[in-house]
């Protein structure tokens, strides 16, 4: 049979065979004196195994592998491996389904509403609507969130929850207004320094320790987070928190 009537006899496409010649996985037949190859049944069983394979989720190189004869590698190890891989597979897709939905369930949803599911649940329960600095804030929260691994954000999730009690919530709210106030002062305003005290004593203890676990006490501004932070805040809001890193250091000693 010609090349045309193998592919249809299996149900894939000539292009398909002569991938699978290019690749070693289907030999090819030699030509005839007419220039065509004359493909037989054996070459038919052979696609037709390649094709299976390859609907059950095995690579190529692994079919090359499993239809190597002697020297290729045992189907059941390789499917055995295929099978552990969906299974991991089905695990994701499951959480990743169970995390849109509580995503679909929020009133309103919002890019940094795709934060890891532990983050997203002190999110939920710390809302400043109105507050700039407060955006900021779940910002940079989400962009920790990100960079940090599973175990990472389960423990900065921990640390945050001491926050979302009530009456936490009602001096974070608070805060959040006096950092929004602070937006047209200069740092020498006299506000500065009592803010910066009274966020220090808002933060529970492992965040402060977490936030000055590798800071040198004697180069303050060398934290390259703070100096980020700088940036993207008001002259007022950056002393605020340069006075939180020093109160923090302080009580560190």
């Amino acid at each position: 049979m010609r090349i045309g009537e193998l592919a249809a006899l299996v149900g894939v496409s000539t292009r398909t065979v002569r991938h699978y010649h290019r690749l070693g996985l289907l030999p090819e037949p030699e030509r005839l004196h007419n220039g065509y190859r004359e493909y037989r049944l054996r070459d038919a069983v052979l696609l037709a195994r390649i094709r299976r394979l390859a609907e059950l989720g095995l690579s190529l190189d692994e079919i090359g592998a499993v239809t190597a004869g002697d020297r290729g590698r045992e189907l059941r190890e390789v499917l055995l491996e295929l099978d552990a891989d969906l299974a991991r597979q089905q695990e994701v897709i499951a959480a990743r389904r169970e995390r849109l939905a509580l995503l679909l369930a929020e009133a309103e949803v919002h890019p940094d509403s795709a934060v890891s599911a532990e983050l997203a649940a002190v999110l939920r329960d710390l809302p400043a609507e109105g507050s700039e600095f407060a955006r900021l804030d779940r910002e940079m929260l989400a962009l920790v969130d990100t960079a940090a691994d599973a175990r990472q954000r389960a423990e900065w999730a921990e640390m945050l929850k001491p926050l979302t009690t009530p009456e936490a919530l009602a001096r974070g709210h608070e805060l959040y207004r006096r950092l929004d106030e602070l937006g047209e002062a200069g740092p020498d305003d006299p506000r500065v320094a009592a803010l910066a005290a009274d966020l220090a004593g808002h933060l529970p203890e492992e965040m402060a320790a977490a936030m000055t676990a590798n800071a040198d006490p004697s180069e303050e501004r060398s934290w390259q987070w703070l100096e980020e932070l700088s940036v993207e805040v008001t002259p007022a809001q950056a002393e605020v928190f340069r006075l939180l890193v020093a109160a923090l250091l302080k009580e560190k000693k």
